[in-house]
């Protein structure tokens, strides 16, 4: 696993979208596993200025988002579309063919998880996934838990989860109780994998990361058998490391 730990926020966000913006030039067909939350919109607000100034072309290249809410509406402002048209999908030139999220409001979600995976290994598997970390430590919707999820699936979300992403709703009881996630198993088939996170609440979950015991109740630990991971953190995000482990950009 490489460390890299930039100044700020922005100077995270910046370092996060030229490698994007590498990925999709070297290979213009890149298929891209993309995140929601508040850690990646920098990345997207680069990564559209980058397109803006003629920088990148996302043509061919083709999109599988990591989760979503179940029971919630694609036209809900909350919903994972709903965000990744919002700040990304409509102000690039990146069609709606182009793009894969979950939809929560399926009825057979197990069928429907389960074709979510066989799209993505039809589309011959994706070439860089991007991670944001929860406060527990989650990736995806994989909430801690006694095993490490292999595909797709429907979760149910942890208080702890809820409640940070309260925030964004009118209150907790808002917030949906299960959602659609990409297992740890499809995450880990990705070839490459990029994990975001900023602010000092993230901290001790980056470092129980990189130091802890590999076990499912740290669901990120599983990134240290990754062949290829890269993790960009702010100052704050990193605090806790040692200075040995990671390389200050």
């Amino acid at each position: 696993m490489k460390i890299l730990v930039c100044k700020d926020y922005d100077a995270m966000s910046q370092k996060a979208a030229q490698l994007v913006a590498s990925q999709v030039t070297l290979k213009c067909n890149s298929v891209l596993g993309l995140a929601t939350g508040s850690t990646p919109i920098g990345m997207y607000q680069k990564l559209v200025e980058m397109y803006e100034k003629k920088i990148i072309n996302f043509s061919q290249i083709r999109t599988f988002n990591l989760d979503e809410y179940c029971n919630i509406s694609q036209s809900d402002s909350q919903s994972y579309y709903y965000f990744m048209q919002e700040n990304f999908f409509r102000k690039v030139n990146l069609s709606q063919e182009q793009t894969n999220l979950p939809n929560g409001i399926i009825e057979n979600l197990d069928t429907y998880c389960s074709d979510y995976d066989n799209l993505i290994k039809e589309s011959g598997g994706i070439d860089l996934q991007i991670l944001g970390i929860g406060n527990n430590a989650h990736i995806g919707f994989n909430e801690p838990s006694e095993y490490f999820a292999k595909g797709t699936h429907v979760v149910n979300l942890d208080h702890s989860t809820r409640e940070a992403n309260a925030r964004f709703f009118n209150s907790i009881e808002d917030v949906p109780k299960q959602a659609i996630t990409m297992g740890v198993g499809t995450i880990f088939k990705s070839k490459k994998i990029m994990l975001l996170a900023s602010g000092e609440i993230k901290a001790q979950a980056v470092r129980d990361t990189v130091y802890g015991e590999i076990k499912p109740s740290v669901p990120s630990s599983i990134l240290n058998l990754h062949s290829d991971v890269i993790m960009i953190l702010d100052e704050s995000a990193g605090a806790l490391l040692d200075e040995k482990d990671y390389e200050r950009v």
